[in-house]
């Protein structure tokens, strides 16, 4: 049974909530004709790669970005995971061209708009119709105004910029200064991370956030991904269980689910008849020629083995968590 691909599907909610919502939410794999009606040919045409304004310390930079992540329904949620390391940040992300300014101000402000320096740099990169992404929302409206370029900036921008700044000094090695102290506080937590950690019952101060907890956080983040994302195949092959063995799986979760069809591939119960009445396991193991024709078994267990792993994955990383978590808040009461 191969992984499912993700399915991914929005509407357009109601008037009143942020911008970030009101954009498209597209499944990545749809057919290059329908990523053009919803997202438009610039996209398409740009092989889905935006332009990003990044501001550091000391001037501009231009990078290539993987546009696609600020259209998955769940960019908010997930934006911040493709930053936990920089080996993936760089993936999707690439350096095209740092300058430094000698007076940022007036490179970008409302009552000159952009200065030349910085309108020939955005200029050089930037292909027709490509959409510009910003992390100011003064610089979106500058540069429209001034420049005739549609540009990007709403929360899940902003995910993306927490992101980068993270790894300032590996996508700009030649920026050389930190971040001022605003912007280093705005670098310490991302809206997503902060749903993650909420979810899991840790309630921390965005001070609180070190390289360890991104790590450990993304670790879970990746473990739920996981999980939710094979379900959809999962009870697709769990309809056998009701029309072979008149067994009803429709509340099990994935792993239940999985450790069903490994009952049955395999011939024994083992440690997964813990998760099942004595009735249902014996069912399995009686009715299991029945299935032989109806399933993938090398793909059942390679199935059920990964999702073992993203369990044991997940509450070693929460373990780690809570440790952690919980001797940040000693150290931040004993100061």
């Amino acid at each position: 049974m191969p992984l499912p691909v993700k399915r991914r599907c929005g509407l357009a909610p109601p008037p009143g909530v942020s911008p970030a919502s009101r954009r498209p939410r597209i499944d990545p794999n749809l057919p290059m004709g329908e990523l053009r009606a919803t997202l438009g040919d610039g996209f398409v045409d740009n092989n889905g790669i935006v332009l990003v304004l990044f501001e550091t310390p000391t001037g501009f930079a231009i990078f290539g970005f993987c546009g696609i992540h600020l259209y998955v329904p769940d960019a908010l949620e997930s934006m911040w995971v493709n930053f936990a390391r920089y080996e993936r940040a760089r993936e999707i992300v690439w350096l095209k061209e740092f300058q430094t300014f000698d007076d940022k101000a007036s490179a970008i402000n409302v009552g000159t708009g952009v200065n030349r320096q910085l309108t020939e740099m955005i200029m050089k990169w930037r292909r027709p119709k490509q959409t510009l992404v910003v992390g100011k929302e003064e610089y979106r409206s500058i540069i429209e105004s001034s420049l005739g370029i549609p540009c990007l900036h709403d929360e899940i921008v902003m995910e993306l910029m927490w992101g980068m700044q993270r790894h300032m000094h590996r996508l700009v090695r030649k920026e050389k200064l930190e971040l001022p102290k605003e912007d280093r506080d705005r670098v310490l937590m991302s809206q997503g991370l902060q749903m993650l950690l909420s979810r899991y019952g840790f309630h921390i101060e965005p001070e609180m956030v070190n390289e360890q907890i991104v790590v450990s956080a993304s670790a879970l983040f990746n473990c739920d991904d996981f999980e939710k994302n094979v379900y959809p195949d999962l009870r697709t092959v769990g309809r056998y269980l009701k029309d072979v063995s008149g067994i009803e799986c429709k509340n099990w979760g994935a792993l239940k689910i999985a450790s069903a069809f490994k009952i049955i591939c395999t011939n024994e119960i083992g440690d997964s008849g813990k998760m099942f009445s004595k009735d249902i396991s014996f069912k399995l193991l009686e009715d299991a020629d029945d299935y032989k024709d109806k399933l993938n078994t090398a793909g059942c267990l390679r199935t059920h083995e990964a999702l073992v792993s993203a369990r044991q994955c997940r509450a070693k990383n929460e373990g780690i968590l809570a440790s952690l978590v919980k001797k940040l808040k000693k150290r931040m009461k004993q100061n």
